[in-house]
């Protein structure tokens, strides 16, 4: 459905791939990948956005590289520099905005794993960037160093899996309290007898139907609902 492609927003360039709803516009997503890379799952989860009627696109942060065994994604996790993913979402955002086909005003943004923590940083770093989506994220906001008074008037979801620690563990707590202290809204939800990644089709070991039909169908709510 949708295609990988080069871009070029106010002289700056990026990649990633890009997919479109079939009723021809609608609302924009960043859609920010695992450790693992710009891989088939998450290139599946920007058709499925548009597919749900949203204007979809995951910038390929690792800029052509990508892992299929976890030694090489946690290196290639490590040398990730955050100020340049930081920016390269960032101009997603834009360039998102400047299509034709985009309706709102401003992004929503949703990420897994590692993409998950960047996808909840990533609405400390710009105001276009207002409403956020974090499944499974990290357990620590050490290296993004959030500016979390940025979250002021903004929007968040988590999704906690229970091999994580559940919504308990201190990265989730962290964010509750500084979201809310910031004069944003946050929402975090639990689910049961799940493990990491469980919303990865791509990895029966984890994968956990009921549970991501859920937390999906909670989302694109969530992402719908712009204000």
């Amino acid at each position: 459905m949708g295609k990988k492609l080069d871009f070029s927003v106010n002289g700056v360039s990026g990649s990633g791939y890009l997919s479109l709803p079939s009723t021809g516009s609608g609302p924009a997503v960043i859609v920010i990948q695992e450790w693992w890379g710009l891989v088939g799952h998450i290139t599946d989860v920007v058709d499925r956005f548009a597919t749900a009627g949203f204007v979809a696109f995951a910038p390929d942060l690792y800029h052509g590289q990508a892992a299929s065994e976890p030694d090489t994604a946690k290196k290639l996790m490590m040398e990730l520099k955050l100020d340049e993913a930081g920016r390269e979402i960032v101009n997603s955002a834009k360039y998102l905005l400047s299509l034709p086909e985009t309706t709102s005003s401003s992004v929503g943004t949703v990420g897994f794993c590692m993409g998950g923590s960047l996808s909840i940083w990533s609405g400390t770093l710009d105001p276009v960037i207002d409403r956020t989506v974090g499944f499974y994220p990290g357990s620590s906001w050490e290296r993004h160093a959030p500016v979390w008074s940025n979250y002021k008037g903004k929007h968040t979801m988590i999704h906690c899996a229970e091999g994580d620690g559940t919504s308990a563990a201190p990265g989730i707590q962290e964010a509750v309290k500084e979201v809310s202290a910031a004069g944003g809204s946050i929402e975090v939800f639990d689910y049961p007898d799940t493990q990491h990644a469980f919303f990865n089709n791509d990895r029966p070991e984890v994968f956990n139907a009921a549970a991501a039909a859920i937390a999906w169908e909670r989302t694109v709510n969530f992402l719908k609902d712009k204000k």
